[in-house]
């Protein structure tokens, strides 16, 4: 269907909530289910008292171009769901948020709430259950896994979470600042706050230099990176493959701590400020990015030849977990694991990134998304190499502005390492934050790495759970 009656607009610009076109719900149904765009977002903004605004923003990724429209619901309407499944997720979340229910969801259960969780249960003698967590024998965050096998062999995989809901979009929504936004997902630092300023700037009609601008690119694509190098070795690590584990687990290092000298943490911690950021890149601090991009292309490099060239690493790997171009298309994926499995959707593309086209890996099995994050690593260091080079113009650092545009709504797109970031900004007639919604990568993907584990044998859970490598607290806003 043609996008005849939506708003277009750019990543990270300003829109009148007046502009965004209201249609009957009907009209809605069609456009949201019978494009063949990626539905990008679907929420509920509030902004009179019983009036319920159901808004759709749809991503043309071949042109990079997106749409908004809206209609009014009540307290039910027909679900979407069941013309397209890539919603379902967002249609869940509007239920246990709104109480507005989706009449006919298929599977409208609890998206962060635990009570009256009720998992999928099965008749048949020779079907057995397996929970796993929330309390995990290790440091990783709580979340509950239930697999209903027969033997060995998965069968269904329901994964529950919202054991630490920390209610961030409120605190943002009542005091919004960079020290709040950085710390959404740990391992997310440079994606999340950056995504939070650039939707502020936006709406306090604040200038960023191209040297800022640069520089945040730059620590994005330094993020993406140490987190790649660290997930093929942490898959590696899960086959045994020790010398890969090893080997890439000093590598991620590098890569931190030139993070570190940038900004002062390894993690990026500090460096984005509403307006810019809080430390430059001199020429000396330059050719030291410079020669840690070498030096890691050239260990990735040769431990990953290695590495996928081992018959005993493939024959774990290939075709375990897999997820279909059609799945994932189906279910809404993004980020590196949609792009491993072909369904190309990458959000740089809405960021000026200079001639930036996506790869992909596409088989769709462990191995693919494992494979997807080497050719990552490589694209990641060539964009920075490019961007270093264009890193002209003094840092300029603006008086940050606290009025925001009036009846407004503001939608930031950034391409984390695990896929679209997305924070929505809307403001109302005084120009006080109305709401702040965030979708970390990680709501579209938890699915994904249900569906890939079915019909595998339970023992290939922890890889095929290192090669998506979702967040927690990310998902538990």
């Amino acid at each position: 269907m043609v996008m005849t009656k939506t708003l277009k607009f750019k990543n990270n610009e300003v829109i009148k909530k007046s502009d965004i076109p209201v249609v009957e719900f009907n009209e809605f149904m069609l456009m949201v289910s019978d494009t063949h765009y990626r539905v990008a977002n679907l929420f509920i903004n509030k902004e009179e008292e019983y009036r319920n605004n159901l808004y759709a923003v749809i991503a043309d990724d071949k042109n990079a171009e997106l749409h908004i429209v809206g209609t009014i619901v009540g307290n039910e309407y027909p679900s979407l769901t069941l013309r397209r499944p890539s919603v379902h997720m967002f249609e869940r979340e509007i239920y246990e948020n709104y109480g507005i229910r989706p009449a006919g969801h298929p599977f409208l259960k609890p998206v962060r709430v635990n009570d009256g969780y009720e998992f999928l249960k099965s008749d048949d003698l020779q079907s057995h259950e397996v929970a796993v967590g929330p309390v995990h024998a290790g440091i990783i965050e709580p979340g509950h896994f239930r697999f209903l096998c027969q033997g060995e062999r998965v069968m269904h995989l329901e994964i529950q979470l919202g054991w630490q809901h920390r209610g961030v979009e409120k605190m943002l929504k009542k005091n919004p600042n960079i020290w709040l936004a950085e710390s959404l997902c740990g391992d997310t630092t440079i994606g999340h706050s950056m995504t939070f300023a650039r939707g502020l700037e936006a709406l306090s009609g604040m200038k960023v230099c191209n040297r800022a601008q640069t520089i945040r690119k730059i620590a994005l694509e330094m993020e993406r990176m140490a987190i790649h190098i660290g997930d093929i070795g942490a898959i590696a690590g899960d086959i045994a493959y020790l010398m890969a584990a090893n080997v890439l687990g000093v590598t991620r290092t590098l890569v931190i701590n030139t993070l570190l000298e940038i900004s002062g943490s390894r993690f990026g911690k500090g460096l984005m400020r509403i307006g810019g950021v809080n430390f430059d890149i001199d020429e000396e601090l330059k050719g030291k990015v410079v020669s840690m991009l070498e030096e890691v292309d050239n260990r990735v490099t040769e431990m990953c030849d290695a590495m996928f060239a081992n018959a005993s690493v493939l024959s774990r790997l290939e075709n375990t977990g897999m997820v279909s171009t059609k799945k994932a298309e189906e279910i809404g994926m993004v980020g590196p694991a949609a792009r491993a499995s072909g369904v190309i959707v990458d959000s740089r593309i809405y960021n000026d990134y200079k001639d930036f086209t996506p790869v992909s890996a596409k088989n769709g099995d462990v191995w693919a998304r494992a494979y997807q994050r080497v050719l990552e690593i490589k694209q990641s260091k060539d964009l920075i190499l490019e961007m270093l080079d264009e890193l002209d113009g003094t840092l300029e650092t603006p008086e940050i502005k606290k009025e925001y545009a009036p009846n407004s709504m503001c939608i930031t797109l950034t391409e984390g390492w695990r896929g679209e970031i997305q924070h929505v900004i809307t403001t109302d007639k005084s120009g006080a934050i109305e709401q702040y919604k965030i979708k970390d990568p990680s709501f579209h993907n938890w699915f994904g790495l249900a569906l890939a584990v079915r019909n595998n044998q339970i023992s290939d859970f922890p890889v095929c759970n290192k090669s998506f490598d979702l967040s927690y607290c990310g998902f538990d806003l």
